[in-house]
């Protein structure tokens, strides 16, 4: 399951993480945003205990999306060992998703 995450717990659980971690930055407001959410979410739930999957809200977490530069959304980024391992701006399909996850496998 995507959770929400915010700035506070954002070292703990991606840049802490052991396993590789799927952080979706997203507004409510996004279009393409909201066509990319099921395909996340299907990904996460077949991928559970692989790697974790969060989402952060650009507009609640504006440091967040600022530390990583985001200038549009959606965008999609792989982070392993703490590093970002990967980047994707815009929709991509359900199988995209899965394999720009298990190249941090």
């Amino acid at each position: 399951m995507v959770k929400d995450i915010k700035t506070n717990e954002f070292d703990s659980l991606v840049i802490n993480s052991s396993k590789p971690v799927l952080v979706d930055f997203w507004a409510s407001w996004c279009g393409p945003c909201k066509m990319l959410s099921p395909a996340v979410d299907a990904v996460s739930e077949q991928m559970s205990g692989q790697a974790d999957f969060y989402k952060v809200n650009v507009d609640e977490e504006p440091m967040l999306a600022q530390q990583f530069g985001i200038m549009s959304i959606p965008t999609l980024i792989l982070f392993k060992g703490g590093e970002v391992a990967n980047q994707s701006v815009g929709v991509i399909s359900e199988a995209d998703i899965k394999a720009f996850v298990e190249q941090a496998l």
